[in-house]
């Protein structure tokens, strides 16, 4: 007897879903460094080449700190989407020789979701990246993708981290750099690694003034030379000290507190911005949607894609900062050129595109020295998750936001009555607390709610639970995502998708006459 299906569900979803509205040969997502080089080599090998960039972001996006910590530091300028474009596109030279080579360049659009046929899905009718704009969404359909989506930052939280003038170094660098629209002046600098310090160097060459590098450490965990420079130039650089505080007034952020570990006097150092510039976060969004293999790399930035650079999946292929951190943007961008090279047959057998590094720095190790100096300066009734206002305590509790009605079982329930089924699980703590559900998608506080819960587990940083990526990776309003053309066969398919008669028979009955009765009784086609 053969297990092969050979009849026809009219209502299965098997060839209903349209083909994607575009197709290119080669599709980049990211217009850095690695995905501007991308796309000049693929145009440059002949292919029809699509690259997508989700800057400029519109305003309300920005304010939910998306796709970067911009920390309500940006000034009016960004509500005018139009101006914006005009701004990003000027910012960066290299789009017009890209668009002169043939590239076709779309702004200000959001890779939401990216999807392939694979074990668990085999309904597409090619593999699919999609994506909007605030007016609109669509689909293209692509022989092979470079995903070069960079880094977004690392938050960490402190008394008054939940107000204007708190951001990341990544939103300070796009507002400085791509927008030309930062509301700031004068700024404390969390962190003395090679991430601060060229944050401190960019605040000054824009005419900023950098109050004070903060450091938990003893001593500058950066270059010498570089924080010897920088001395010079009148910043002030504490190490050994934590921030007990971000004061703030009407515009937020007004001064930085802080102290020496383990306690001492504690200084007051005015401000109109506080930029965590402690660490950044590989930005595997697409890839872990689609189903990409994740691992923890304590050298390349934490969870990171198993592939580090080049092939991640079939027609998947990785270049720059979300395959892990560490390039200068010269290595880069040639890591862009070899993964479009690899991307459309050319040299498929060559060799890794980012080889096993020398040496390797513990990035997680200092995160977690940062969180422990954090979390030891302040209370627990700080705030993890600013969308749904979850505290650390509620968090370690395991407990729902005030909003929600807490019961007598609710109360009585832990992280140390969870342990006991088992390894904390971000996704279950998700659930039963709503921290990381808000509409930042966890940008905020996915890393922090993970090293959280392996610190008071007693777990390695290497084991902290990470909780999954799904479409839409990008917050979209649902009635974008609803502007779809479905053919009639789909459209006539919709109340019976969950309702395909043979789920309903028990599996004592199949194959027996009494399945035939049970699909009769069920209405004949299932229609609701």
């Amino acid at each position: 007897m053969s297990d092969e299906f050979t009849g026809h569900d009219p209502y299965a979803i098997n060839r209903k879903l349209p083909g994607a509205d575009q197709h290119f040969d080669l599709v980049v997502v990211g217009a850095g460094p690695a995905g501007l080089a991308a796309a000049l080599e693929g145009a440059a090998l002949g292919a029809s080449v699509l690259l997508v960039d989700e800057h400029p972001v519109a305003g309300a996006q920005m304010g939910n700190d998306v796709p970067y910590w911009f920390g309500g530091r940006m000034t009016g300028a960004v509500q005018t989407k139009d101006r914006m474009i005009e701004q990003v596109f000027m910012a960066q030279p290299l789009f017009e020789q890209a668009m002169e080579a043939g590239v076709e360049l779309q702004l200000g659009v959001y890779a939401w979701g990216l999807w392939r046929n694979h074990a668990n899905l085999a309904a597409l009718p090619e593999p699919m990246l999609g994506l909007a704009d605030e007016e609109r969404s669509w689909t293209v359909g692509f022989k092979a993708i470079v995903l070069a989506t960079g880094a977004r930052d690392l938050a960490l939280s402190f008394t008054g981290w939940d107000q204007p003038g708190v951001m990341g170094a990544q939103g300070l660098h796009a507002l400085l750099t791509r927008y030309d629209a930062f509301a700031g002046r004068r700024i404390v600098i969390l962190g003395t690694g090679d991430l601060a310090i060229a944050t401190a160097r960019l605040a000054l060459g824009r005419g900023l003034e950098v109050a004070a590098m903060i450091e938990t450490a003893a001593a500058p965990v950066g270059d010498l030379a570089e924080m010897a420079a920088l001395k010079l130039a009148g910043v002030a650089v504490h190490c050994g000290s934590v921030l007990r505080e971000a004061q703030g007034g009407i515009d937020g952020v007004r001064a930085a507190v802080i102290a020496p570990l383990g306690g001492g006097e504690a200084e007051t150092i005015a401000c109109d911005t506080i930029c965590l510039a402690i660490d950044m976060v590989p930005a595997i969004e697409l890839l872990d949607a689609a189903g990409g293999r994740i691992v923890t790399d304590p050298a390349r930035g934490g969870h990171v894609p198993q592939a580090r650079a080049g092939l991640a999946l079939p027609g998947i292929f990785l270049a720059g900062d979300c395959a892990g951190l560490g390039l200068n943007e010269a290595q880069a961008a040639a890591e862009g050129r070899a993964a479009a090279r690899r991307a459309l047959g050319h040299d498929p057998d060559g060799a890794p595109l980012r080889p096993e590094p020398v040496t390797a720095v513990d990035r997680l190790a200092y995160r977690e020295a940062w969180l422990r100096a954090l979390v030891a300066a302040s209370d627990d009734r700080v705030i993890v998750c600013q969308c749904e206002e979850v505290s650390r305590a509620d968090l370690l509790d395991v407990q729902p936001p005030n909003y929600l009605e807490r019961g007598e079982k609710m109360r009585a329930r832990s992280l140390a009555t969870l342990l006991e089924d088992g390894p904390p699980d971000q996704e279950q703590v998700k659930r039963l607390t709503r921290a990381c559900m808000g509409v930042c998608q966890a940008r905020r506080c996915r890393e922090q709610v993970g090293m959280l819960l392996a610190m008071a587990s007693n777990l390695p940083m290497a084991q902290a639970p990470r909780a999954g990526w799904r479409a839409p990776v990008r917050p979209v309003a649902l009635g974008v995502l609803a502007d779809w053309a479905e053919d009639q066969a789909m459209k006539d398919g919709w109340d019976v998708w969950f309702g395909i008669p043979t789920q309903w028979t028990p599996y004592r009955d199949i194959g027996t006459e009494r399945e035939e009765q049970h699909r009769r009784a069920l209405g004949g086609n299932m229609h609701l």
